[in-house]
């Protein structure tokens, strides 16, 4: 049995014993704190990629979220910045033909860019890395000898990363990354924008998916507003119409359509949009214009509006326009002018698919704009039938009843003299009423809208048409002199009815066998001569009715109009007003 003497001694001894005789051997302490450290270090690397990974996924679900495809480009591009702590960041865009498109980038205020003043142009490492498709890291980008330095004003740069952006295994661009905090980029700083650039395909390929859907379904509903407007036959500006709803699928400040004038100029024959005031109507020189060159390619294409004296000229002093794209627009089996799609200096340049939309815009357009003249020519078709079936019915039923009526009252005049002056005044208005329905008829079976000095001959051959049947043989016309070109207007209508009063003459009064109109226009006179072979004039009856108007509209115009007998019987008509200037 244990002494508690003895144990009270055994334990002071070990109370004296102190901290310095509790001593590790000092190798397998060194390597215990190694230990220690590089564990801690592995697990606050561990958490550092794990906050990485964390910020990467956090970033892949901002990306995919949204559908505008300029808001994800600028996302991709600032998410990128962050990610790896760079100072500056930029996405450059490839259209079809391999150009670049878009160059969205991030780091640089207002100021910077407007100093350095244009795109790259992919030279240098930017041309490298944009053919190869393949990711470049650098520690200093002065030190590759592909490296063609930086443009005036552009900021100094030094640690470089671009990684590719692939959509549907084609490329979409390259993602750019520069300066980073704290010296180079790391592998792990490569593998995480690697990954970005994964997400940020499938999120573009979704943008651009979403955004050619709603611009199909824009193109759509203003190709139908613009079906049914044209199919109103009350829509009057058809090219306003057109302009207006493009307006409406393209995000633009102007759309203009120009049609030629003459082999030297082109008109604005329509105007739309925030930059239109001023423009309607203006001429711009062929030779300059960008809706001519259009036209004679037969494509969509891009380039200035026009040159930029005239640009000046039209605008004044407010700024240009950064691009325009202009499609030739066909309506009717041929070419009415161009669609102009225009930008203004600080805007983003035409996308692939925007020119397509326009393209097929102008397309549709045209279809629909032919679709309307067809519409208005059978309109005016119907309208034509219809004045020809009323002037057929005054023709052949009032004039004749009216013809019947005044045959009566001479004939009763000759039986009661007494009563044969007042008889005689009713046959002159008689004749008077059949002179204005006859003038009726040929305004009934003129073409609407038609009354071009291309249309003087046709006319006067209408109006020998008219009275063939009421004369014996049909009435021998001649024309000497420019007569299409002279006669227009209300001149030509005049001559007209010159024809038309000396005819009726000749086929109620005259009783003759032949008639002959002649028109002559010469450098200086306007003439019409009828001549038959008839009773001849009557001395010492008055010139009243027509007779007395066609002596008017002579009078009017500083001629002359004579009715006289003619030499070997018969009359002779003549009415002469000198040539319009």
């Amino acid at each position: 049995m244990d002494s508690p003497i003895a144990g009270r001694v055994s334990m002071s001894k070990v109370d004296r014993m102190g901290d310095a005789d509790l001593r590790f051997p000092d190798i397998p302490r060194g390597e215990l704190e190694k230990t220690i450290r590089e564990l801690v270090d592995r697990a606050q690397r561990v958490l550092t990629v794990q906050g990485r990974l964390r910020a990467l996924l956090e970033a892949t679900r901002v990306i995919t979220e949204r559908l505008d495809l300029d808001q994800v480009l600028t996302r991709i591009v600032q998410t990128a910045v962050h990610l790896v702590h760079a100072r500056y960041g930029a996405l450059g865009v490839r259209d079809q033909e391999g150009d670049l498109e878009r160059f969205i980038h991030v780091g640089m205020d207002d100021e910077q860019v407007a100093a350095i003043g244009h795109l790259p142009e992919w030279l240098g490492l930017l041309g490298v890395v944009f053919q190869s498709g393949q990711s470049l890291r650098l520690a200093h980008i002065g030190d590759d000898p592909r490296s063609a330095g930086f443009p005036e004003n552009h900021p100094a740069m030094d640690s470089f990363l671009a990684v590719a952006i692939r959509v549907r295994e084609q490329a979409f661009g390259t993602l750019y990354l520069t300066d980073r905090e704290g010296g180079e980029f790391s592998d792990e700083d490569e593998a995480l924008i690697e990954s970005l650039a994964a997400a940020a395909g499938i999120a573009i390929d979704n943008a651009r998916l979403y955004e050619d859907a709603r611009r199909r379904e824009r193109l759509s509903r203003a190709q139908s507003e613009i079906s049914a407007a044209l199919l109103d036959p009350n829509t009057g500006d058809v090219l306003g119409l057109v302009a207006d709803r493009l307006t409406e699928v393209i995000e633009t400040e102007l759309v203009t359509i120009v049609i030629p004038v003459d082999a030297d100029n082109w008109r604005v024959a329509s105007a739309r949009g925030a930059e239109s005031t001023g423009l309607h109507d203006t001429l711009i020189p062929a030779s300059s214009a960008l809706a001519a060159k259009a036209v004679d390619t037969g494509a969509v294409i891009t380039g200035a509006f026009t040159d930029d004296r005239t640009e000046r000229r039209l605008r004044g002093r407010r700024p240009g326009f950064g691009q325009t794209a202009a499609v030739p627009l066909t309506a009717g089996g041929r070419s009415i002018g161009a669609l102009c799609v225009s930008r203004d200096g600080g805007g983003a340049p035409f996308t692939h698919a925007e020119l397509e939309t326009i393209g097929d815009f102008a397309a549709q357009a045209g279809i629909a704009i032919s679709l309307a003249w067809a519409r208005r020519d059978r309109q005016q078709l119907e309208v034509i039938e219809e004045r020809s079936r009323i002037a057929r019915d005054l023709h052949d039923h009032v004039i004749q009843r009216l013809f019947a009526t005044g045959l009566e009252l001479q004939a009763l005049a000759s039986i009661d003299p007494a009563f044969a002056s007042r008889l005689e005044r009713h046959v002159a208005e008689l004749d008077a009423a059949i002179a204005d329905i006859r003038t009726a008829i040929f305004t009934l079976r003129s073409r609407p809208a038609t009354t071009g000095t291309a249309l003087a001959r046709n006319r006067i051959l209408d109006v020998i048409g008219e009275f063939t049947p009421a004369l014996p043989n049909a009435p021998r016309i001649t024309f000497t002199g420019p007569i299409d070109l002279a006669l227009s207007g209300s001149i030509a209508d005049d001559v007209i009815a010159v024809v038309r009063e000396g005819l009726a003459n000749v086929a109620r009064h005259a009783h003759a066998e032949h008639a002959v109109v002649d028109v002559t226009v010469s450098e200086t006179v306007i003439t019409v001569a009828i001549d038959d072979d008839g009773d001849g004039v009557v001395d010492g009856v008055a010139r009243t009715g027509g007779t007395a108007n066609l002596r008017h509209r002579a009078e009017n115009r500083g001629g002359e109009f004579s009715l006289e007998p003619r030499q070997g019987g018969g009359t002779r008509l003549e009415w002469s007003v000198p040539l319009p200037t």
